[in-house]
């Protein structure tokens, strides 16, 4: 059982260097892929991950071993894919992971392609990641030194090739189908499905496309076993996962807790509380999510306590706003930002981001309207659920549900032109 502030993905912050690969070694570093090459066929791996019910932490929280075995045994080329296009806002977990343990991923990928059969595997880094992409890249020739990388590693008789392919800055890309286009150098734009990668990914191939996080879950699982694993958490949300806390609070940060612990608890306890001022809504998952009021904030975090109190647990990115929070700002703030990293294939996210940031624009210098709330909302309803990808939607969760919680302070907005927070209003720049 994980208590406060004891690390397993984070273990860095108790060893410094653990990003050199003589001290990740010599505090543990490769022995789960020594053991599962060892005394581990490859589904028994699988079936380990299956049993842990390890779930996908990238935002949809899939079942990582029930994912993997979606891969057809039709004798083709597989893939393994890592996703740490990491640019959903107020998320900031894998650049940790990266930047100052990348061991520890090159660790869980070798074990989980060992677990899938594939001989290559690929990390899709942010193109924002400088740091990370460069320790991830001195990680990989370390290991390929090591012996832990190659051919016939560790006289195991299996072969693996990592490559590192940076990104360009395209939040779209975060997006598994639009990452795997602009991996093979095309337009980074969704594609249709089916097929989904598991049967047509990379190069056509089949394709495991996952999270920095859920492959750095994976040696610990190995270590540890399934049933520590699911000593924490729930039924269906086991494990730890790590939160990045932002806004409103005393200690910013990422912070490692055991699934279903208590969102009051990450704030409070972990993060020091909000400050300044009193707190006036969360958004507990990233900034695609729909927002939690002060009175939901012992709201359990694992996956279905979320989705049962009107948001989703999504990529962890965890945003406390104060009580000097115009909604109104934070909207326009959003939906801007869907606006500009929309790619423009989808014609309902394309042409709704653009009218929804108008309209709150307007709201927000004052020249808003009667009726605006009514369009934004009819908007939002011609883009959900009609879009190749989840950005569209990722677009309306903060929106419709700050409409809903908070529509006296829209229709504020209209009847005095302007921020009724006046001169209290919280102020991004200078504060």
């Amino acid at each position: 059982m994980a208590e406060l502030n004891t690390h397993y993905l984070l273990r860095h912050r108790e060893v410094p260097d653990i990003d050199q690969i003589a001290v990740y070694e010599a505090h543990g570093g490769y022995q789960s892929l020594r053991r599962a090459l060892r005394d581990f066929t490859p589904e028994a791996v699988l079936e380990l991950v299956k049993a842990s019910g390890l779930r996908g932490r990238g935002g949809a929280g899939f079942p990582t071993g029930m994912k993997w075995s979606f891969l057809p045994n039709d004798g083709r080329p597989r893939y393994l894919v890592v996703n740490s296009d990491e640019a959903e806002p107020g998320t900031f977990k894998d650049r940790e992971l990266i930047e100052h343990n990348p061991h520890q991923l090159i660790e869980g990928m070798i074990i989980s392609s060992y677990a899938i059969g594939s001989h290559d595997a690929y990390i899709y880094c942010r193109g924002e990641f400088l740091r990370g992409s460069e320790q991830l890249a001195r990680a990989i020739r370390e290991a390929y030194a090591h012996g832990y990388l190659g051919d016939n590693i560790l006289d195991s008789g299996f072969s693996l090739h990592i490559h590192l392919y940076r990104g360009a800055g395209a939040y779209i890309c975060g997006e598994e189908s639009a990452l795997l286009e602009s991996l093979e150098g095309k337009r980074g734009q969704p594609r249709l499905k089916p097929p989904f990668p598991a049967v047509a990914g990379l190069y056509g191939m089949p394709t495991i496309v996952n999270n920095v996080e859920t492959i750095a879950n994976v040696p610990v699982l190995v270590e540890k076993g399934a049933d520590w694993y699911r000593s924490m958490g729930t039924e269906k949300s086991p494990g730890i996962k790590i939160m990045s806390v932002s806004g409103h609070v005393r200690r910013p940060g990422n912070y490692e807790v055991p699934l279903a612990t208590p969102l009051r608890t990450l704030i409070e306890e972990y993060a020091g509380g909000v400050w300044p001022g009193k707190l006036k809504a969360i958004i507990p998952g990233g900034s695609s999510v729909p927002l939690l009021t002060p009175d939901q904030i012992d709201t359990p975090l694992d996956y279905e306590s979320m989705i049962a109190a009107g948001s989703m647990l999504g990529s962890g990115g965890c945003i406390v706003m104060n009580d000097e929070t115009c909604m109104v700002w934070a909207a326009h703030r959003l939906v801007k930002f869907y606006r500009v990293e929309s790619c423009g294939k989808c014609t309902p996210c394309r042409e709704g981001t653009y009218w929804m940031t108008n309209i709150l624009e307007r709201l927000e210098s004052g020249e808003g309207s009667q009726g605006d709330l009514e369009v934004l909302l009819d908007v939002a309803d011609n883009i959900g659920g009609k879009c190749l990808c989840p950005l569209g939607d990722a677009s309306l969760g903060f929106m419709v549900s700050a409409i809903r919680h908070f529509r006296d302070e829209f229709e504020a907005h209209v009847r005095e032109h302007g921020c009724p927070l006046g001169a209290k209003r919280y102020d991004p720049i200078n504060h």
